[in-house]
């Protein structure tokens, strides 16, 4: 990725994320609202330390879509209001606050918490170099990744194993053929669900 490549990103994903954040404030307080009455177990955001750029750690913000306490989380089924803010991807909208503050991209790896991306080797610890994204061309890939590991008998084994050096390749890839353009499909794909030809496969 050039430097022309870097800062045309840089200055897009900021203008992006800012006009999202002043365009879809009303659509997120009622997810905020939503989430708080139907699970007023917790606050309706939810912060986890992540891996970005570097190696370094940030914390991410989201919407809360599960229980705080590990009775409910056994004992209670989610309700339908929040399973479909987690279907729909709305979960992920305070992330352009991450955006908006360099610490994510629009596009890039998904971020990982400690004990993965941090522990990359060799060529694979490459792709510290960008910043995680909101979507990403593994994101579309592994778009099923719950319904996946839900089908296998070692879901933990098939992620270690199988899909996560699957995204890391995917994510080099991304690193090496860098375009815009190529953010723009990935953007429009994330939008609509449909699958776009990268690298050589559909996602």
């Amino acid at each position: 990725m050039s430097s022309a490549d870097k800062l045309l990103k840089y200055i897009f994903d900021r203008i992006v994320a800012l006009t999202g954040l002043l365009i879809l404030w009303p659509a997120m307080l009622v997810v905020g609202l939503t989430i708080a009455i139907s699970m007023p177990d917790g606050g309706p955001f939810f912060f986890q330390k992540r891996v970005g750029k570097d190696g370094r750690l940030f914390t991410i913000v989201k919407f809360r879509t599960m229980y705080v306490s590990e009775q409910d989380r056994n004992g209670r089924p989610v309700p339908a209001a929040v399973r479909f803010i987690r279907r729909f991807k709305l979960d992920e909208l305070p992330q352009l606050w991450n955006v908006l503050t360099g610490r994510m991209s629009l596009v890039g790896p998904r971020p990982d918490v400690p004990g993965y991306a941090d522990k990359l080797t060799g060529e694979d610890a490459e792709i510290l170099q960008l910043r995680p994204g909101i979507t990403g061309p593994a994101s579309l890939k592994y778009r099923c990744e719950e319904e996946l590991l839900a089908s296998v008998p070692d879901p933990l084994s098939y992620n270690d194993n199988v899909i996560y050096p699957d995204k890391v390749r995917i994510n080099r890839y991304y690193l090496h053929n860098y375009s815009f353009f190529t953010d723009m499909k990935i953007i429009w794909a994330t939008v609509t669900g449909r699958k776009i030809f990268y690298g050589g496969e559909w996602i």
